[in-house]
């Protein structure tokens, strides 16, 4: 692709903030300390988690830079930012997540496969671009098409960014065509981070935004854009990113007995207290994120100090000054939702959280029953130990 570096360029790696946690160097994996989650609503692109399969590429040349957007459709098409940024430009408050978050916590029950992320491979930016609805219409796809008159029913998102799983090949996913041409799915190519340019640790500088579904699916550094008959045959669809049952392992598992995961189920997570923090007796704040996938609301937070045996609700809200009711014009439905609550602990004890969607999904208690040898989807009940000291703190 024109203006696209070589590999030997990738060494030049981004600016990071010091304080985040490294999983992986190469490709580059890291979360912000759990704590920065909770001081915004809308994460600072600094404290965004890094979710990398290779070496992030260098785009020089913005204006040579295209998106081809080809197969079962009539028109094929390069689409320059130029054309991109002439359509009508929304922002999506969207939460990400990585389809791994609380990964480490899973893999203290049997051990699984993949980059150990805590509870902060997760993120709520404001996202700026065009909507793939208006982008397909330019190559002859109307809203709300189900499929092409050619079979097309699925739209493939094609990196510019390599990776080993592909065997050198790109990164690589796709979402069914009636999600991308429904406006209402705010599927976005984005181009624009909290009101700034993409960084290119963030998909520089066009990338896919499909909110409600595992961050898997929201490829960055789009190369180009494919109609297709069938969902994306990639490694990432098919041999990843998939939820099994805690009996299947490496030696019996069978990847086409299962759909590639889309969207994210249920979750919560306290971020206010470490795994093992020590407090003083009396009244602590417990303070986290929930979210859900599909663009489903967060109807409830329940925190226990015992251990799970009574529970307080929390307090949920989003943005400052306007009260947060799950499913509301008012509330944003892609985003996260910050819940709070202060409760009175006088001995050393398991705190726990978990939400209840506004399908009335509710969280696993137990991680052990939805382990899965990818690890995956860890969105069992959110626990911290909490130490209390009466002396010498």
């Amino acid at each position: 692709m024109p203006g696209v570096r070589g590999p030997s360029d990738y060494s030049r790696e981004p600016p990071r903030h010091p304080s985040l946690q490294i999983n992986a160097k190469e490709p580059f994996n890291a979360e912000p300390p759990r704590s920065a989650l909770v001081s915004s609503y809308v994460t600072p692109v600094d404290f965004f988690y890094k979710r990398n399969h290779g070496p992030i590429p260098v785009v020089d040349d913005i204006h040579s830079y295209s998106v081809y957007i080809s197969g079962s459709i009539e028109n094929p098409k390069h689409l320059f930012m130029k054309d991109i940024w002439a359509l009508p430009k929304y922002n999506v408050t969207a939460t990400l997540q990585c389809a791994g978050n609380r990964r480490t916590a899973m893999s203290k029950t049997r051990t699984v496969k993949g980059v150990g992320w805590d509870v902060s491979a997760i993120g709520n930016a404001v996202w700026g671009g065009a909507k793939l609805a208006d982008v397909l219409e330019l190559v002859g796809i109307p809203k709300l098409t189900g499929a092409t008159k050619s079979g097309g029913k699925h739209v493939e998102f094609v990196s510019v960014d390599k990776c080993k799983e592909e065997n050198g090949g790109p990164y690589k996913a796709s979402i069914p065509l009636i999600q991308a041409t429904n406006p209402e799915a705010d599927v976005l190519l984005a181009y624009e981070m909290n009101g700034k340019t993409l960084n290119r640790d963030h998909g520089y500088p066009l990338r896919a935004i499909v909110p409600g579904v595992i961050g898997a699916r929201s490829v960055k550094w789009l190369d180009s854009i494919n109609v297709i008959t069938e969902e994306c045959q990639g490694f990432f669809m098919q041999k990843d990113y998939k939820m099994f049952p805690p009996s299947v392992n490496w030696d019996n598992i069978n990847w086409s007995t299962r759909r590639p995961q889309m969207d994210f189920p249920v979750q919560c997570a306290i971020c206010s207290l470490e795994d093992v923090n020590a407090v003083k007796p009396g009244k602590v704040k417990i303070t986290g994120y929930a979210a859900s996938g599909g663009g489903r609301g967060i109807e409830r937070v329940d925190v226990s100090v015992d251990g799970g045996k009574t529970w307080i609700e929390a307090s949920r809200y989003q943005r400052t000054g306007i009260p947060y009711i799950a499913e509301h014009t008012s509330s944003e439905k892609w985003a996260w939702v910050l819940f709070e609550a202060t409760a009175d602990v006088q001995q050393s004890t398991e705190i726990v959280a978990k939400a209840v969607d506004s399908a009335a999904n509710v969280q696993p208690e137990k991680v052990e029953d939805i382990w899965n040898l990818r690890g995956i989807l860890n969105t069992s009940w959110h626990r911290v130990q909490v130490q209390v000291g009466h002396s010498n703190l």
